[in-house]
């Protein structure tokens, strides 16, 4: 496995300190991100798309009989987006929270509407790990989505709506809200799967003795996404549970049983980000015991090899002495009875280690 090359911490470029309330500034990171304006508008017999580079072209379809979906990719339009505010006047805050990429996922309930902020996640098609700042807001007939850039997870939705599959087709918009946060919710899913095998690879890697700084850094980026995906998920999981106990006119009474599903979901995706995180630190207590134990290991090796060798450097510097009378160095064979002697304690030595499994 490749090791990832080091990079130097960069500094966070903070745009939003000492704005006046309500104004739109844009925190991502996406500036080139040009603005796509997709509509859809359904209903039982009726389904049309239209994709636009405006957001006027999504001027017609409000007040009509069917339900209309606007979605917004590329929040660094302002402009596009603050028209569409106007349009369907929403407050400037809420516009702010729009474009605002640190805002955490939250719910806001106004006469008319529901805003409602959220992380969308998912793995791009360079399998990086991406958390997607979206905003939804809930109308009597219209579902309004911004996201920050073009790719998302809906692709199935669409197809359920295009070929009237299930009952969205004769639903309202409030469905049409639990579809799209049943669809970010459901990838959640996906994005813990692929978190669960990827902390299984570092176990077998861990358990078959390879211990490189290259596996440090995979454990510390791996604690770096479950952190941020733990984020992402636990403050929606309380924003469901409160959409799911709003008492408000925007939400059928049975559309309430669909939501109590997705809260189900959003907390059996919450346990499993517990169980994963508390795996992955202990990868790394694994990881450091790991190296411990080879270092025991080499310590206990050189210990016995230095266990072994002091008796015989004891008897080698006795007779490497300079004294005069060393009776056994008038021995015609003293040197090899020496040699002998010491070659006794050295398999001596290996034969009484061996019978206490030090080796």
């Amino acid at each position: 496995m490749m090791r990832k090359p080091k990079h130097k911490k960069r500094k966070k470029k903070v745009t939003h300190l000492n704005q006046i309330p309500g104004a739109l500034v844009y925190t991502g990171e996406k500036e080139s991100q040009d603005v796509v304006v997709e509509v859809i508008n359904y209903n039982t017999d009726f389904y049309g798309r239209k994709d636009s580079r405006t957001v006027e072209d999504a001027f017609d379809f409000k007040g009509t009989e069917h339900i209309t979906w606007i979605n917004v990719n590329g929040l660094s339009a302002i402009n596009e987006i603050e028209k569409l505010g106007q349009h369907y006047d929403l407050h400037p805050l809420i516009l702010e929270d729009i474009v605002s990429t640190q805002q955490r996922p939250k719910i806001d309930e106004y006469s008319n509407y529901l805003f409602i902020v959220f992380k969308m996640l998912y793995f791009n098609e360079d399998n990086e790990f991406v958390a997607e700042h979206m905003s939804l807001v809930l109308g009597e007939d219209f579902v309004l989505t911004f996201q920050e850039a073009d790719g998302d997870v809906f692709n199935s939705l669409r197809d359920r709506i295009a070929n009237a599959k299930g009952r969205i087709r004769s639903a309202g918009a409030d469905y049409l809200m639990f579809a799209i946060l049943d669809a970010v919710v459901d990838n959640y899913f996906v994005i813990i799967d692929t978190m669960g095998d990827k902390i299984e690879v570092l176990e077998d890697t861990l358990f078959s003795q390879r211990t490189d700084d290259g596996l440090t850094q995979e454990i510390q980026d791996l604690k770096k996404e479950i952190l941020k995906i733990r984020r992402s998920v636990f403050p929606l999981r309380e924003v469901i549970h409160r959409i799911e106990s709003l008492d408000t006119p925007l939400i059928e009474d049975k559309t309430q049983n669909y939501l109590r599903d997705l809260y189900d979901h959003i907390i059996q995706v919450s346990e499993n980000i517990d169980i994963y995180r508390e795996m992955i630190w202990g990868l790394m207590d694994m990881y450091m015991t790991t190296i411990s134990n080879r270092m025991n290991e080499v310590m206990k090796v050189l210990t016995i090899m230095a266990s072994i060798f002091i008796p015989l450097t004891f008897m080698a510097g006795i007779y490497g002495m300079n004294f005069d009378y060393i009776p056994e160095l008038k021995l015609k064979y003293g040197y090899f009875y020496l040699w002998g002697a010491m070659i006794l304690v050295f398999v001596g030595l290996l034969y009484y280690f061996k019978r206490k499994k030090w080796l």
